[in-house]
């Protein structure tokens, strides 16, 4: 007994007097950390730095406040907003005729051109004030979402001057003078913006960039002027082709000292007219059969004066905060646009096919193949069209939160990938024969693209994620890095000692916390609602002490080495996301008024990420280096093992069969799909059959049976069926004339388009 009082004497000493414990403790831990401490470059650490923590943070302190997160405002439209949705996009959705702009003209026809200018479709983000649309966020995710759902290729001609570009940046870092001039231009489209930061080999890597620019004398206007020589190679550049005023980054040098003592200064942005001499632009990409506007752009000695910097001289070598800054709010609305719409067209026309298309007298909807992957389908876009909503709302906010926009990035186009795939696999040939018919093709092909721009989601996946969401999301890690990069180590060492016992009883809370919950399988944890979700808010509460605790252990046995173990740091930044994928599904599902009809499409989802979240902590402590902690982290947090279990094949049944009902449910679900009630339109004709079969279920049911009794002949279909139907009195002379024109939709949504010889072929062109 003597021993155990003595032993807690000197652990309460060793903690409780201060310079006892910076002695003994933290001083030995401050020389481990600065010596494990990750080292990071300049635009590494400014990357890191740039944007908010909103709900990631919370999820990653292993304590989501559930009650304060359910006070998040959903998105909601302005009075402005609603009626320009109603009315200059809709008339822009029906001039849009994606056949024809992708494999007749590869471009917007010029009235489309004209329309968008006119009506301000690239002045979204600019304010009123300078004769923009000042739209919220959520706007503009709603409507480059609804023009995808039509044309990818319109979709992202509108979307890149509303995202990463110089009126973003222009309005936020601009002086007076560029404002002035340059964002009223924008605005009512006497100019066209685009945006230069990809290189031949400098992609995500801002750092390699190789294009430069010198500090020095030269003329302009006819006089000597203090500017910028540049040099630039760019490729990828969206809208370069018809750009007339050009962003560009590049490396600044000041070799002769003309703007203080530093001679490297940093990436920075300039704007420059396209017409400036030396510009060259035009020359175009061609991705992936899509015909919106891409290209190069490059330079020779171009010289510009130096209050073409955005922001004016003071901003020289700050362009790669900035460019952070802003990206960090753009990656959460354009791209995942892209995805939503993907998956409001997958599962709408996904669900109608499956009706209308007849496979041994019934709906191949009915298959239990075909309802796996519709089941996915139907499942997937909730989880998407739930993240969507849920980032906007934090932008609407006035939140940047760049790691859960990388995640809403990288998640949001990876399942939009699995969604079409899964919603070509039902098509079939329906799906790979272009023509005005097609309504996947397009966006099929195009799925490479938003996962690949704005960073490939490999690297946003295995880097940003984690490696950034660790720092900024961590309570305490940012600031013990702080303190060891004090250059006055003294003071370094005592803000250090005061993180580190926070640090300590934080990583202690959680190691006992997750055993417990481990041990009772969460039930006792709160919720902050009754009913079918709460259990979901105790797993998911769980999951986030369990993220905590492994991310704390990984970074202080791995150190710096973490950040090289991208295939260790990648499943943590998984467990992260699906927290906050089933996160936007529960809140999702709460403020549309727990619909009864969703509650399969939240089971799925809400199963589907838990499960993630198991296979991501299971594949990270199969592979963790040091085996006794990946043996202890698993016992501490799973004591009864990982149960969680991917969703059964009855939600999927339950989902497909609801795909296939018309009605509020499916149009609440695939809102922003666009189509009109025409049968010569691509989305129309299969909209029309769907509902016109729905409307003779019980007809096409008394065929099928007529069939089966030998009354009618086998495999007939349009006017024979209805001639032999009605011979054989099966229908009367009303159903035989409503079905006639049932049988022409279903026809007509089932068949393909064919072109004549010789209609097909185009003009040669050249790759230069």
């Amino acid at each position: 007994m003597e021993i155990l009082i003595l032993l807690i004497v000197a652990v309460v000493l060793l903690f409780a007097v201060k310079e006892i414990r910076r002695s003994l403790i933290s001083r030995p831990m401050f020389s481990f950390f600065k010596r494990v401490l990750p080292p990071l470059s300049n635009t590494e650490r400014e990357a890191m730095t740039a944007g908010d923590v909103w709900w990631d943070a919370e999820l990653f302190s292993g304590r989501p406040d559930w009650h304060n997160f359910h006070k998040t405002k959903p998105p909601q439209f302005s009075e402005d907003e609603q009626a320009f949705i109603d009315n200059q996009l809709e008339q822009l959705l029906a001039m849009l005729d994606d056949f024809k702009i992708v494999q007749q003209d590869r471009d917007l026809p010029k009235k489309v051109w004209d329309f968008i200018r006119k009506e301000k479709f690239f002045a979204m983000i600019i304010g009123k004030e300078f004769g923009g649309l000042d739209f919220s966020p959520a706007a503009n995710s709603y409507i480059v979402s609804r023009i995808a759902t039509r044309s990818i290729s319109a979709a992202v001609t509108v979307m890149v001057p509303n995202s990463l570009g110089p009126g973003e940046l222009l309005t936020h870092y601009g002086t007076d003078e560029q404002k002035n001039y340059w964002l009223p231009r924008l605005a009512d489209g006497t100019d066209i913006p685009c945006f230069a930061l990809t290189a031949p080999e400098a992609g995500s890597d801002a750092g390699a960039i190789p294009d430069t620019g010198i500090v020095c004398k030269g003329e302009h206007d006819g006089k000597e002027v203090v500017g910028i020589r540049l040099n630039w190679d760019k490729r990828y550049i969206t809208l370069a082709p018809v750009a007339t005023v050009l962003g560009l980054a590049f490396k600044l040098y000041d070799p002769e000292g003309l703007m203080g003592d530093k001679e490297d200064l940093g990436i920075t942005c300039a704007l420059i007219p396209t017409d400036h001499p030396g510009v060259e632009t035009g020359e175009r990409h061609f991705p992936l059969n899509q015909a919106f506007m891409n290209g190069t752009t490059y330079g020779k000695d171009v010289f510009i004066p130096l209050d073409w910097i955005i922001g004016g001289k003071d901003y020289a070598g700050k362009g790669w905060r900035m460019l952070m800054e802003c990206l960090s709010a753009g990656r959460g609305i354009s791209l995942p646009a892209l995805a939503t719409a993907t998956g409001h067209v997958a599962q709408r026309m996904t669900g109608a096919y499956a009706y209308v298309r007849q496979q041994f007298g019934l709906p191949i909807g009915k298959f239990e193949g075909v309802q796996e992957a519709m089941g996915r389908i139907g499942g997937y876009n909730y989880s998407i069209e739930s993240m969507r909503r849920l980032t906007v709302a934090a932008l609407c906010e006035g939140k940047s939160p760049s790691v859960i926009t990388a995640m809403t990035k990288y998640h949001m186009t990876e399942m939009g990938r699995q969604v079409i795939e899964d919603a070509m696999d039902i098509h079939a040939g329906k799906g790979i024969q272009l023509g005005p018919k097609n309504y996947l093709g397009h966006g099929y092909m195009a799925t490479p693209v938003s996962i690949t721009v704005e960073g490939a989601n490999i690297l946003t996946r295995n880097l940003m994620i984690f490696g950034q969401g660790a720092t900024r999301c961590h309570p305490y890690v940012l600031k013990e890095m702080d303190a060891a990069a004090n250059s006055d180590e003294e003071q370094g060492l005592r803000d250090f000692d005061e993180l580190l016992i926070k640090h300590i009883g934080f990583a202690a809370s959680n190691f006992f916390g997750s055993l417990w919950m481990g041990l009772t399988g969460a039930r006792f944890n709160a919720s902050p609602i009754s009913g079918p979700t709460a259990r979901y808010y105790q797993h998911l509460t769980r999951m986030s002490r369990a993220l905590a605790l492994t991310a704390d252990v990984a970074m202080l046995i791995l150190g710096g080495d973490l950040k090289r173990k991208e295939m260790l740091s990648a499943r943590l930044g998984d467990v992260l996301s699906h927290l906050y994928m089933a996160s936007a599904v529960l809140k999702r599902y709460e403020d549309d008024g727990r619909q009864n009809g969703d509650m399969a499409y939240v089971d799925y989802a809400v199963q589907r990420h838990l499960f993630e979240i198991g296979e991501a902590f299971r594949g990270f402590f199969a592979n963790f280096p040091n085996r006794f902690i990946a043996w202890t982290l698993r016992l501490a947090i799973f004591p009864l093992g990982i149960h969680y279990e991917a969703p059964n094949d009855e939600l999927l049944q339950d989902i497909a069969d609801d795909m296939m009902v018309p009605g509020v449910t499916r149009d609440r679900h695939t809102f922003l799909c666009y189509w009109k009630d025409d049968p010569k339109d691509m989305t129309g004709h299969m909209e029309l059959a769907f509902v016109g079969m729905k409307q003779h279920e019980d007809v096409y049911k008394r065929l099928q049976k007529a069939e089966k009794r030998g009354e009618i002949p086998p495999d007939l279909a349009g006017d024979a069926l209805i001639k032999a139907a009605r011979k054989a009195d099966v229908i009367t002379a009303d159903e035989a004339k409503s079905l006639k024109k049932v049988e022409q939709l279903r026809l007509t949504a089932i068949a393909v388009d064919q072109f004549a010889p010789g209609s097909l072929e185009k003009k040669k062109f050249a790759s230069s």
